[in-house]
């Protein structure tokens, strides 16, 4: 999606209407280039490939196919230690008043009860570019303008370039390990999934990833996903990169019950606190109570207002405002049924001390112990 204040150029602001202006309408029957800057077109009855070239002047052309597109010329070239020069991609949902034919969004997280996705790349050497899925989520189902929130998951990084942010843990999802980075754009919050080598092709569920970001407190299930993206972002060169193939649903209705971590019983929390004038230290011991193994765990809860956490032991925690994720290491993921595992931190404290409330393990309530 277009970003306009990543990409430090007046470019960027140009208004919507100007979008739909260049839009091709359509299905496309054959082969179709397109080299205008927010050009689109339809493909299969159901996607729309756009060539969203926001952050230069020079050419950019791509050719939809029937089954996806191809950057056939990509004259742009911007530094690596900023935005690049365009998002050519293919895409489900709304994306500045373009919506793709058919879509049902934007359509609210807690509807959502999967979201299948399928892709092909072909990857070409020599250039500067990430190879995103751009998933866009926001507190209203708008369909114009930027969300708040924007998921990006790396398949592939070729050259010095970097997600936007820095790193704050990492993640198991897709059946893969992924680096997580977070930060800020100056327009819309970020997270970003970094892949450690090259993925040509992946089939996943989108939801996987949306309910991780959830889980560290970026969004709620009250939110709406506006939109799926998946193509490139080019700093330098990039002809002959391509989506060869896409598929993308989002289903709705009612969510397939998921069993709390570890089978029936869930978890429970034993939480102890140490306070003075101005910090504090915490004990944080959890206790599977289900029968069933929990392999990999993520704990999410809220801080009371005036606490900050500065270090932490046996857990990768970070904080976001209030909102703090826990996630197991190495040799502390694994709960057998009955097991304990703690982790601990220390923080500083401004006001009255006051222990949190409520926590969740992998996104299920947990009770109090």
């Amino acid at each position: 999606m277009k970003r306009p204040l990543r990409a430090l150029a007046a470019v960027g602001l140009l208004a919507a209407g100007s979008i739909a202006a260049v839009a091709l309408g359509g299905p496309a029957s054959a082969d179709t280039l397109i080299c205008e800057q927010y050009g689109s077109t339809v493909i299969g009855g159901k996607y729309v490939v756009q060539n969203n070239r926001w952050g230069t002047t020079a050419q950019q052309c791509i050719n939809a196919t029937s089954t996806g597109f191809e950057i056939i010329t990509q004259n742009g070239s911007s530094p690596t230690n900023g935005a690049p020069t365009a998002y050519p991609s293919i895409f489900v949902g709304c994306h500045y008043t373009n919506c793709s034919p058919g879509t049902n969004l934007p359509v609210q997280v807690s509807r959502i009860s999967s979201a299948p996705s399928s892709i092909n790349y072909r990857y070409v050497s020599g250039a500067t570019y990430n190879a995103s899925y751009d998933i866009w989520l926001d507190p209203s189902p708008k369909r114009d303008g930027v969300n708040q929130m924007e998921i990006m998951i790396w398949l592939n990084r070729q050259g010095s370039i970097q997600p936007i942010g820095s790193p704050v843990g990492t993640a198991n999802i897709a059946g893969r390990s992924w680096e997580v980075w977070r930060g800020s754009n100056g327009s819309n919050n970020v997270i970003s999934y970094l892949s450690p080598s090259a993925i040509p092709s992946l089939s996943f569920n989108v939801l996987d990833f949306i309910n991780d970001t959830r889980n560290r407190g970026a969004i709620t299930n009250s939110w709406y996903l506006t939109s799926i993206q998946a193509g490139f972002e080019p700093w330098q060169g990039g002809a002959g990169l391509a989506v060869t193939n896409f598929s993308q649903s989002v289903n709705t209705g009612t969510p397939p019950t998921t069993p709390p971590p570890g089978g029936t019983g869930g978890c429970a929390v034993k939480y102890t606190s140490n306070s003075w004038n101005n910090g504090f230290t915490a004990d944080v011991q959890v206790t599977n109570t289900g029968s069933s193994t929990i392999n990999g765990w993520t704990m999410a809860y809220n801080l009371p207002a005036g606490q900050q956490i500065t270090s932490a032991w046996n857990a990768t925690v970070t904080q976001s405002g209030s909102a703090v994720t826990a996630r197991n290491i190495s040799h502390n993921g694994t709960i057998a049924p009955g097991a304990t595992v703690s982790f601990g931190y220390q923080g500083s404290l401004s006001g009255t001390y006051s222990s949190p409330t409520s926590f969740t393990l992998n996104g299920q309530s947990c009770t109090r112990s």
